[in-house]
């Protein structure tokens, strides 16, 4: 396993009336963050807030290109971000204990938080696909280059792992330091990462480690 030092780039926030940082995504322009009982997206420029949803929002969230999908009290909920409606609703596996969530390859991708788990499911039924086991809590999930990296919090001590999307085998490991937690977890496509830091109220940017990019996508 490759250990890399932590870049923190950026600290966004804290933001008017946010006490909690759950999921986080990214749509090409604006970082989304759910909030409780609302989705919010600021400008990754200026850093300001410029879109509210009003829709429960208590762990991770994901955008397929043209939707967001956030969960919910045991469900994934299909957003239009214009108009701000649910679109449809499917379980999440794990119930209430879904935390993270992730779009590749025309499935999601799901943290199952105390049990450790990544699922991969169909985002139409929520039927699961495939199952990858962690060995710490998992929180914020999101795929990068072909890269599947998910973010840990556990005894108040965070960590983002790359894992083998096969095997579940923990590739590489960026250590964050005392205080500094990950709830949701995107990357921006490119060599960032967008972290929610839980009751900080803020999301930070991390710079994912420079290398080739791996080959490849999810199977």
């Amino acid at each position: 396993m490759h250990e890399s030092t932590v870049e923190i780039v950026r600290e966004y926030g804290s933001f008017p009336g946010v006490e909690r940082v759950h999921g986080v995504s990214y749509d090409g322009a604006q970082v989304w963050f759910a909030a409780g009982e609302k989705l919010h997206a600021f400008d990754p420029s200026s850093g300001k807030l410029v879109r509210s949803i009003d829709v429960a929002a208590r762990a991770g969230t994901a955008f397929d290109g043209q939707h967001l999908f956030q969960l919910a009290e045991g469900r994934i909920q299909k957003i239009d971000p214009k108009s701000g409606r649910v679109l449809a609703t499917i379980p999440a596996p794990g119930g209430a204990g879904a935390s993270g969530l992730a779009w590749a390859e025309g499935t999601l991708w799901v943290g199952q938080h105390r049990e450790r788990k990544i699922h991969q499911i169909d985002p139409e039924t929520g039927a699961i696909l495939r199952t990858i086991e962690s060995n710490r809590f998992v929180t914020g999930v999101t795929w990068v280059d072909g890269e599947l990296w998910h973010g840990t919090l556990e005894d108040d001590k965070s960590d983002l792992r790359r894992v083998d999307p096969q095997t579940g085998e923990v590739l590489e490991m960026i250590e964050l330091p005392p205080g500094v937690v990950v709830t949701g977890l995107e990357s921006d496509g490119g060599d960032l990462f967008f972290c929610g830091g839980g009751k900080s109220g803020k999301v930070r940017a991390i710079r994912r480690p420079r290398r080739a990019a791996t080959k490849g996508q999810p199977l």
